[in-house]
């Protein structure tokens, strides 16, 4: 049972990690292992789990829908072998975090540094994608997301600026060559950076002012990748290569130092900041109630049912 627990394990972390080396890498163990455990485990079934060439490797059908159902089981089990960190003087442990790249450059910082150095026994694995996942099928143990991505049956508590707006900004040369925009209609008139999330959705820009709200769809020389490509669009920005919009905390360093000018500023919509969110049907690991009371000691609000 142990070595068949210990086989589908390995499958399991081959499958997410996209590899034997990464999953390697991640887990502290050979790939030659790992590859051995998935080749006795296919053997065992008499099915092929995962395909396998010399750039990648990809869950089968039949992998897939074993992925599915394993990830949820092995987390309980992995949650039921941690009832004994109850028992440590300090919790131990691996906390793995789905989180966009909005949080790990503006929530996570001030957090991350005084919780490691709290609790020098747990390791934090974050994984930063703007996809809407199930953080228990991906094998996390809670996620940051906003109001409106929150999945159902999950507890929310609050972390990090209980408010946040995104800012419109250009490089004082993009303005100066193609003038201010005073109206946000009058960005479908200009050079905007955009980003496009995974899904190949490119988010509108939102401005509201005096109860009026005004939406926008401009268009421009360049398109990141949400996340990943979002430092290039703010260089690009501050090249002069156009306007952007995105959260205001991520510019303020160039718009303190004046390399990017603020626009628009009146027509900025505050908006609740994000929240902490874990599954409330299932019994905590250790490495995620220490992260949870440490963020509540950190002035969050409470924590609430998402119905």
């Amino acid at each position: 049972m142990a070595e068949q627990l210990g086989d589908l394990a390995a499958f399991v972390s081959v499958a997410r990690g996209g590899g034997f080396r990464e999953a390697a890498r991640l887990g502290g163990v050979s790939a030659s292992s790992l590859s051995e455990a998935v080749r006795r485990l296919e053997a065992r079934l008499g099915v092929r789990l995962l395909h396998r060439t010399t750039r990648s490797v990809a869950p089968t059908e039949a992998g897939a829908r074993l992925l599915e159902r394993l990830g949820p089981a092995l987390g309980e089990v992995q949650a039921a072998l941690d009832v004994v960190n109850g028992f440590r003087d300090r919790p131990a442990g691996t906390l793995r975090l789905n989180v966009p790249a909005s949080a790990a450059r503006l929530v996570l910082p001030a957090i991350v540094p005084p919780f490691l150095a709290a609790y020098p026994d747990i390791r934090l694995d974050v994984v930063v994608e703007e996809s809407f996942v199930d953080i228990l099928a991906e094998g996390c143990d809670a996620g940051i997301r906003y109001d409106e991505r929150l999945e159902q049956d999950m507890i929310a508590l609050p972390i990090g600026p209980r408010w946040q707006r995104m800012a419109t900004a250009a490089a004082p040369a993009y303005l100066a060559a193609r003038g201010r925009p005073e109206h946000p209609r009058d960005l479908m008139q200009h050079a905007c950076l955009r980003g496009r999330f995974a899904s190949g959705t490119m988010p509108t820009w939102e401005f509201e002012r005096g109860g009026e709200v005004v939406v926008v769809d401009p268009s421009g020389p360049l398109i990141v990748r949400i996340s990943g490509g979002v430092d290039l669009a703010v260089e690009a920005a501050l090249a002069g290569c156009g306007i952007i919009h995105m959260f205001e905390g991520w510019l303020q360093p160039h718009l303190d130092s004046g390399a990017l000018v603020p626009v628009l500023g009146d027509w900025a919509r505050p908006f609740s900041g994000p929240f902490l969110y874990y599954s409330g049907r299932r019994y905590l690991p250790a490495p995620l109630r220490a992260f949870v009371d440490f963020v509540r000691g950190q002035g969050a609000d409470g924590a609430v049912a998402n119905p």
